[in-house]
């Protein structure tokens, strides 16, 4: 077993073992004392794992209910936050007992904002499905929903009390669904780590999948613990995001997280070097790392149509929006600049 301590308002545990979805209910109960909890999935996801999370769980004595939403996008809202607490209302549950999200990162974004809420606030569980939340969403103590206005608007910083990563569970995943996940770990290699950049540059990413995982949390476990509220360093983790929440909003989200990431990613790294930023020509290297790890290098939507849509991110304040530029790959920068820019910035 692999694991990394993040060290933020709270401390806690991320586990990383193949197979080990099966010992989830003893970690559990080992890690939290706790002996209900609630678990939260997906439809896709509860046909696929459930029964092992539960079986585990009762196992373990735990008693557990189970909350299902249906996938996509649009369920990642407040009336899907608002279901989850009047289920957990309406059965009694305490601050003594736990949320589990077994899922991709819409469960756990969604269940830790509902554990936010909740009675001001209960312990909740990650349990990543797959490599895009294994790496990113299930830590850090990011949650939230989106609202007609924009992607992740409505949240709140509430870090879970331990991750669960099971690689098994990537072996579901479809091609397009594990490349999400390759493009967040890339992006992790090119904000601190070159040599995690290599192994999607030039190694077998699905054999070395376990030591991935730990190195792209021990990179944001390191980010949060300075910087756990978003004010500054932890920005960086959204190299490639401003657009690529653009392209997702403009694609009516057609264009998946990871898919549009990939596409920010290049842009960044061509803006980086209009700006001066960056003094070597990354972007061919980024270009090609991208497409051997099948994701998009570009996109149809017009700059002027995303640059709308960027300067209404959530990350803009009245000094203006930082940019992650990249200054080669391993290192990245916060560049801060008027919202007006951005379609100039951006334009090829």
């Amino acid at each position: 077993m692999q694991s990394v301590k993040v060290t933020a308002s709270t401390q806690y545990d991320i586990l990383i073992e193949r197979g080990i979805l099966k010992r989830a209910g003893e970690l559990i109960k080992e890690y939290t004392g706790a002996r209900r909890a609630l678990l939260i999935t997906d439809r896709t996801v509860d046909g696929l794992y459930s029964k092992a999370a539960l079986d585990s769980l009762k196992s373990a004595g735990i008693d557990c209910e189970k909350f299902v939403f249906e996938d996509g996008e649009e369920h990642k809202s407040l009336k899907t936050v608002g279901d989850i607490l009047s289920f957990a209302a309406g059965l009694n549950f305490t601050r003594s007992d736990i949320f589990i999200a077994l899922g991709g990162g819409i469960v756990g974004d969604v269940t830790g904002f509902a554990a936010s809420a909740y009675l001001r606030g209960v312990r909740f569980v990650q349990i990543p499905t797959t490599l895009l939340a294994a790496v990113d969403s299930s830590v850090g103590g990011k949650t939230g929903v989106n609202l007609p206005e924009g992607k992740n608007l409505a949240g709140a910083f509430h870090q879970p009390s331990l991750v669960l990563c099971d690689p098994d569970c990537f072996n579901t995943l479809s091609d397009a669904l594990f490349a999400d996940g390759a493009a967040e770990s890339i992006k992790y290699g090119i904000i601190a780590d070159e040599s995690l950049f290599e192994i999607f540059e030039f190694g077998d990413v699905k054999g070395n999948i376990e030591n991935i995982v730990r190195r792209c949390v021990e990179i944001k476990s390191d980010i949060v613990s300075r910087d756990e509220f978003d004010l500054g360093e932890r920005q960086k983790l959204n190299l490639g995001h401003t657009l690529g929440h653009a392209i997702e909003r403009c694609s009516d989200f057609a264009v998946s997280h990871g898919h549009a990431v990939a596409i920010g990613t290049v842009r960044a790294c061509l803006a980086a070097q209009k700006l001066g930023v960056c003094k070597e020509d990354i972007s061919e290297r980024v270009k090609k790392t991208l497409e051997r790890n099948e994701l998009p290098v570009s996109t149809d939507i017009s700059v002027h149509e995303l640059a709308s849509v960027m300067q209404r991110d959530k990350k803009r304040s009245s000094a203006g929006i930082n940019l992650i530029l990249p200054t080669k790959i391993g290192e990245c920068i916060l560049y801060n600049t008027d919202p007006n820019e951005l379609e100039s910035i951006y334009s090829l």
